[in-house]
């Protein structure tokens, strides 16, 4: 990446992880689908509305927390170091066991708890505690999955993840119509088809890891906690874990104020969350591209590059924007018709997505440009930003706003208006120059 044409760097390792990404969103979807449509609008809001971002909240801290060890993993294997890579594969194993085998016992008694607070409408609490109780014994494979993706990627293996994903999407998808049309499990069916899928990604994971020839290879006597590696892994990731976990935690409270206006809201908010999704992958992926590219030119003291990159990766990203928002404005309502049958609930998804997708361009600067940042080592200020924009100004317009217009579009409103401020703030900081001189002179 630090030679010849951006954009072309950029593509090429842009399409290979969105394709990933797009599998892994494929989980939720084909679960909102058969659901929606095999068990109805009840079943749906369970599965996609605020289980999803309860759901969301857990799994980004500890997706975040845990991205510290495939920083460490990579950079003992780059240095050549066999048995501190060894050691480093071994402590994030059972760091990610443990952390899974945690996340479940909170997960299970915080349950109950977590949807009175978020105000799940009566007629489908029972469905989301089912949902979401069977869903929790899937987050030890679903995290030992990820790390052992991540330590394969480290080493320059980044097929047999997606290899491996891509078969375990198959493997829900035929899980989801047996158990949901063929045994008529509901909401069970679809939770225990993750379960399934989950825990076969995990297993092939660890085989081809316990095959390598690399010194990642897994060895069942040397699965043990190194504490010094443990410390550096954490001091990596917790700042990331942070982050993820107030964004979710201001989602949360956005499900809140829209669980408020009942099933029929939820469940095309669900609906239109998979819509949304797409977008949300294809922007973060390229928020990854731009880090990566970041990093590696900062690295080549190539800071020219690093300016070129965000115009080039901005009007690139503002184009798939643009189309994305273009096509399911004329596409959405064929769209919801996967998910759903209802006509009150593709309605409903339909004024969302009129309102919400024209407000995307507005997010692309917040990835782009916070993405270059933070490849060139200033990470703090990007935490700053996002963490006053998306947690304090939404609160402030749902507290404020919100109980004298009391309407979706009204709860809605607070993206795009944190989007824009956000996007602002990004913009001012990198026109300051600030974050390139100041990791300047501390390299210096």
């Amino acid at each position: 990446m630090t030679e010849g044409s951006i954009w072309k760097s950029l593509l090429v390792f842009f399409f290979p992880l969105l394709m990933g990404t797009l599998f892994q969103q494929l989980y939720n979807t084909v679960d909102a689908i058969i659901v929606g449509r095999f068990v109805g609008k009840e079943a749906l809001a369970a599965v996609g509305g605020g289980t999803a971002v309860y759901l969301n909240l857990l799994i980004s801290f500890f997706v975040g927390l845990t991205s510290g060890a495939g920083i460490i993993i990579s950079q003992f294997f780059g240095a050549q170091d066999e048995t501190e890579t060894s050691r480093s594969v071994h402590t994030a194993l059972v760091m990610c066991f443990v952390g899974g085998l945690i996340m479940s016992i909170l997960g299970l008694l915080a349950t109950p708890w977590v949807l009175r607070v978020t105000k799940t409408p009566d007629e489908i609490m029972d469905l989301s505690l089912t949902y979401l109780r069977i869903f929790f014994v899937s987050m030890v494979p679903m995290f030992m999955y990820n790390m052992t993706s991540s330590i394969m990627r480290a080493v320059g293996n980044a097929k047999s993840p997606l290899y491996i994903l891509i078969a375990a999407v198959f493997t829900n998808i035929g899980l989801d119509l047996l158990f949901v049309v063929v045994f008529k499990w509901g909401v069970a069916g679809v939770a225990w088809a993750t379960v399934a899928s989950q825990t076969e990604s995990m297993l092939i994971s660890l085989v081809i890891l316990a095959r390598s020839k690399t010194s990642v290879r897994l060895q069942a006597k040397k699965l043990a906690c190194t504490p010094h590696l443990l410390i550096k892994m954490l001091r990596l990731g917790l700042p990331a874990g942070v982050q993820s976990t107030f964004y979710c935690l201001s989602n949360m409270i956005i499900q809140t104020a829209i669980n408020s206006f009942g099933t029929i809201t939820i469940a095309s908010w669900a609906a239109f969350g998979k819509i949304d999704a797409i977008f949300w992958t294809m922007v973060s992926t390229m928020g990854v591209a731009v880090t990566t590219f970041s990093g590696q030119n900062y690295g080549a003291q190539k800071y020219d590059r690093l300016k070129k990159c965000m115009w080039q990766a901005m009007l690139i990203t503002l184009l798939m924007t643009a189309s994305c928002s273009v096509i399911f404005l004329l596409t959405g309502q064929y769209v919801y018709r996967l998910f759903t049958t209802e006509t009150v609930v593709i309605e409903g998804g339909m004024q969302i997505l009129r309102f919400l997708a024209p407000w995307w361009i507005s997010y692309v600067a917040i990835e782009v440009l916070s993405g270059i940042i933070r490849g060139s080592g200033d990470s703090f200020i990007p935490m700053i930003i996002t963490l006053f924009c998306v947690c304090v100004l939404r609160l402030l317009w749902l507290f404020t706003a919100v109980p004298h217009w009391n309407t979706i579009i009204t709860v809605l409103a607070c993206y795009p208006i944190t989007w824009t401020a956000t996007s602002l703030l990004f913009f001012i900081y990198w026109f300051s120059g600030k974050w390139l001189h100041k990791q300047i002179t501390t390299v210096k």
